[in-house]
């Protein structure tokens, strides 16, 4: 079976720290649930991400070289 996380064509997907999601989440000025929802069996996440845990997903863009947002793993 072929691994799709390991695809080049695939952003990198990080699962953040307690200390990392606090930062974000107040950078942002936003709750943990305002933040855009990623299902739990997309087959980009890492194998560790769980439920209630914050993604960090960097992409490559054209205009600003790197783009990173930010995604809620849910069931």
């Amino acid at each position: 079976m072929v691994d799709v996380s390991q695809h080049k064509l695939v952003p990198e997907h990080t699962v953040l720290d307690d200390e990392e999601v606090e930062s974000v989440l107040q950078e942002y000025n936003v709750e943990k649930t305002n933040l855009p929802k990623i299902k739990r069996k997309d087959p980009a996440l890492p194998d560790d991400a769980e439920p209630g845990d914050v993604i960090k997903i960097v992409r490559n863009s054209r205009t600003t070289d790197k783009a990173v947002v930010y995604r809620l793993v849910i069931e």
